[in-house]
Protein backbone atom coordinates (compact mmCIF):
# COMPACT_ATOMS: atom_id res chain seq x y z
CA UNK A 1 0.00 0.00 0.00
CA UNK A 2 1.20 3.53 -0.75
CA UNK A 3 1.13 5.75 2.33
CA UNK A 4 2.04 9.44 2.53
CA UNK A 5 2.82 10.65 6.05
CA UNK A 6 2.73 14.38 6.74
CA UNK A 7 4.92 15.20 9.72
CA UNK A 8 7.02 12.08 9.25
CA UNK A 9 10.01 13.48 11.14
CA UNK A 10 8.04 14.10 14.35
CA UNK A 11 7.74 11.87 17.40
CA UNK A 12 4.52 10.20 16.28
CA UNK A 13 4.87 10.58 12.53
CA UNK A 14 8.31 8.97 12.43
CA UNK A 15 7.01 5.94 14.30
CA UNK A 16 4.00 5.62 12.00
CA UNK A 17 6.29 5.77 8.97
CA UNK A 18 8.69 3.21 10.46
CA UNK A 19 5.86 0.86 11.41
CA UNK A 20 4.37 1.05 7.93
CA UNK A 21 7.74 0.37 6.28
CA UNK A 22 8.32 -2.61 8.59
CA UNK A 23 5.10 -4.13 7.25
CA UNK A 24 6.18 -3.75 3.65
CA UNK A 25 4.27 -0.62 2.68
CA UNK A 26 5.64 2.06 0.35
CA UNK A 27 5.96 5.18 2.50
CA UNK A 28 6.58 8.78 1.52
CA UNK A 29 7.57 11.00 4.43
CA UNK A 30 6.45 14.57 3.76
CA UNK A 31 7.97 17.31 5.89
CA UNK A 32 8.29 21.07 5.66
CA UNK A 33 11.89 21.13 6.80
CA UNK A 34 13.23 17.98 5.18
CA UNK A 35 14.02 16.51 8.61
CA UNK A 36 15.58 13.10 9.19
CA UNK A 37 13.30 10.16 8.40
CA UNK A 38 13.27 6.48 9.37
CA UNK A 39 15.11 4.01 7.16
CA UNK A 40 13.16 2.97 4.10
CA UNK A 41 10.98 6.08 3.98
CA UNK A 42 11.11 8.10 0.77
CA UNK A 43 11.70 11.76 1.62
CA UNK A 44 9.53 14.50 0.15
CA UNK A 45 9.43 18.15 1.12
CA UNK A 46 6.01 19.74 1.23
CA UNK A 47 3.22 21.12 3.36
CA UNK A 48 -0.35 20.08 3.98
CA UNK A 49 -1.18 23.76 3.51
CA UNK A 50 -0.05 23.67 -0.12
CA UNK A 51 -3.18 22.70 -2.05
CA UNK A 52 -1.37 21.72 -5.26
CA UNK A 53 1.20 19.46 -3.60
CA UNK A 54 -1.48 17.82 -1.45
CA UNK A 55 -3.43 16.94 -4.59
CA UNK A 56 -0.29 15.42 -6.08
CA UNK A 57 0.34 13.38 -2.93
CA UNK A 58 -3.27 12.17 -2.84
CA UNK A 59 -3.09 11.07 -6.47
CA UNK A 60 -0.02 8.96 -5.68
CA UNK A 61 -1.18 7.39 -2.40
CA UNK A 62 -3.80 5.03 -1.02
CA UNK A 63 -3.71 6.77 2.36
CA UNK A 64 -2.73 10.23 3.60
CA UNK A 65 -1.68 10.38 7.25
CA UNK A 66 -1.74 13.73 9.05
CA UNK A 67 0.76 13.42 11.91
CA UNK A 68 0.76 17.18 12.37
CA UNK A 69 -0.66 19.54 14.95
CA UNK A 70 -1.44 23.18 15.66
CA UNK A 71 1.45 25.54 16.31
CA UNK A 72 2.87 25.49 19.83
CA UNK A 73 4.91 28.64 19.27
CA UNK A 74 2.18 31.22 18.80
CA UNK A 75 1.38 30.53 15.15
CA UNK A 76 -2.11 30.79 13.71
CA UNK A 77 -4.08 27.63 14.48
CA UNK A 78 -6.20 28.24 11.39
CA UNK A 79 -3.23 26.91 9.41
CA UNK A 80 -3.76 23.50 11.01
CA UNK A 81 -7.50 23.49 10.31
CA UNK A 82 -6.82 24.54 6.72
CA UNK A 83 -4.26 21.73 6.35
CA UNK A 84 -6.73 19.07 7.46
CA UNK A 85 -9.37 20.59 5.15
CA UNK A 86 -6.86 20.43 2.27
CA UNK A 87 -6.25 16.73 2.86
CA UNK A 88 -9.97 16.01 2.97
CA UNK A 89 -10.63 18.03 -0.18
CA UNK A 90 -7.85 16.20 -2.02
CA UNK A 91 -9.35 12.76 -1.37
CA UNK A 92 -13.02 13.65 -1.80
CA UNK A 93 -14.52 11.49 -4.53
CA UNK A 94 -11.52 9.14 -4.61
CA UNK A 95 -10.63 5.84 -2.95
CA UNK A 96 -7.84 7.49 -0.91
CA UNK A 97 -8.32 7.69 2.85
CA UNK A 98 -7.21 10.33 5.35
CA UNK A 99 -6.06 9.26 8.83
CA UNK A 100 -5.52 12.06 11.33
CA UNK A 101 -3.47 11.93 14.53
CA UNK A 102 -5.82 13.49 17.07
CA UNK A 103 -5.56 14.53 20.69
CA UNK A 104 -6.95 13.37 24.02
CA UNK A 105 -8.69 16.66 24.76
CA UNK A 106 -11.62 15.85 22.49
CA UNK A 107 -12.32 12.56 24.28
CA UNK A 108 -15.54 12.47 26.28
CA UNK A 109 -16.05 11.59 29.96
CA UNK A 110 -19.57 11.56 31.38
CA UNK A 111 -20.84 13.33 28.30
CA UNK A 112 -18.33 16.19 28.53
CA UNK A 113 -15.20 16.81 26.48
CA UNK A 114 -12.02 16.45 28.51
CA UNK A 115 -10.71 19.79 27.20
CA UNK A 116 -13.69 21.60 28.74
CA UNK A 117 -13.02 20.26 32.25
CA UNK A 118 -11.66 22.49 35.03
CA UNK A 119 -8.57 20.31 35.53
CA UNK A 120 -7.43 20.35 31.90
CA UNK A 121 -3.91 21.89 31.70
CA UNK A 122 -4.16 25.50 30.54
CA UNK A 123 -0.99 25.26 28.45
CA UNK A 124 -2.57 22.64 26.18
CA UNK A 125 -6.07 24.07 25.98
CA UNK A 126 -5.78 26.20 22.83
CA UNK A 127 -4.15 23.35 20.91
CA UNK A 128 -6.73 20.84 22.13
CA UNK A 129 -9.65 23.08 21.23
CA UNK A 130 -8.26 23.44 17.71
CA UNK A 131 -7.86 19.68 17.25
CA UNK A 132 -11.36 19.22 18.65
CA UNK A 133 -12.63 21.62 15.99
CA UNK A 134 -10.81 19.61 13.34
CA UNK A 135 -12.68 16.52 14.54
CA UNK A 136 -16.00 18.32 14.18
CA UNK A 137 -15.00 19.43 10.68
CA UNK A 138 -14.13 15.85 9.78
CA UNK A 139 -17.48 14.62 11.04
CA UNK A 140 -19.15 16.96 8.58
CA UNK A 141 -16.85 16.02 5.69
CA UNK A 142 -17.83 13.97 2.67
CA UNK A 143 -14.69 11.83 2.56
CA UNK A 144 -13.20 8.62 3.95
CA UNK A 145 -11.49 9.71 7.17
CA UNK A 146 -10.53 8.37 10.59
CA UNK A 147 -8.97 10.11 13.60
CA UNK A 148 -6.99 8.26 16.25
CA UNK A 149 -6.81 10.03 19.61
CA UNK A 150 -4.14 8.83 22.04
CA UNK A 151 -4.52 8.28 25.75
CA UNK A 152 -3.83 11.31 27.95
CA UNK A 153 -0.08 10.68 27.93
CA UNK A 154 1.77 9.60 24.78
CA UNK A 155 5.55 9.32 24.78
CA UNK A 156 8.35 7.26 23.25
CA UNK A 157 8.41 3.79 24.72
CA UNK A 158 8.04 0.12 23.89
CA UNK A 159 6.25 -1.50 20.99
CA UNK A 160 4.15 -4.16 22.70
CA UNK A 161 1.33 -4.58 20.19
CA UNK A 162 -1.01 -4.97 23.17
CA UNK A 163 -3.44 -2.20 24.04
CA UNK A 164 -7.15 -1.49 24.30
CA UNK A 165 -9.22 0.32 21.68
CA UNK A 166 -12.21 2.55 22.32
CA UNK A 167 -14.30 5.15 20.56
CA UNK A 168 -15.03 8.51 22.20
CA UNK A 169 -14.29 7.66 25.84
CA UNK A 170 -10.75 7.14 27.21
CA UNK A 171 -9.68 3.53 27.67
CA UNK A 172 -6.40 4.14 29.50
CA UNK A 173 -4.20 6.92 30.81
CA UNK A 174 -1.11 6.39 28.64
CA UNK A 175 0.20 4.84 25.43
CA UNK A 176 3.60 4.58 23.81
CA UNK A 177 4.12 6.35 20.49
CA UNK A 178 5.24 2.98 19.12
CA UNK A 179 1.94 1.27 19.98
CA UNK A 180 0.01 4.28 18.71
CA UNK A 181 1.73 3.67 15.38
CA UNK A 182 0.79 -0.01 15.50
CA UNK A 183 -2.89 0.86 15.97
CA UNK A 184 -2.89 3.45 13.22
CA UNK A 185 -1.24 1.14 10.69
CA UNK A 186 -3.65 -1.63 11.76
CA UNK A 187 -6.47 0.74 10.79
CA UNK A 188 -4.83 1.40 7.43
CA UNK A 189 -4.56 -2.31 6.72
CA UNK A 190 -7.95 -3.34 8.10
CA UNK A 191 -10.34 -0.37 8.22
CA UNK A 192 -12.65 -0.61 11.22
CA UNK A 193 -13.28 3.05 12.08
CA UNK A 194 -14.16 4.73 8.81
CA UNK A 195 -15.69 8.19 9.21
CA UNK A 196 -15.24 8.21 12.95
CA UNK A 197 -12.77 8.82 15.74
CA UNK A 198 -11.32 6.07 17.91
CA UNK A 199 -8.82 5.93 20.75
CA UNK A 200 -6.46 3.57 22.52
CA UNK A 201 -4.59 3.12 25.76
CA UNK A 202 -3.23 0.57 28.22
Amino acid sequence: MRIAVYGASGMVGSRIAAEAVSRGHEVAGITRSGGELPAGVRAAQGSANDVASVKEAAADADVLVAAIGPSRTGGDHQDYLDAIDNLVAAVRGTATRVLVVGGAGSLVVNGNRVVDGPEFPAEYKAESLTVSQALENLRAADADWSMLSPAFVIAPGERTGTFRLGLDEPVGDHISAEDFAVALVDEIEQPAHQRRRFTLGY
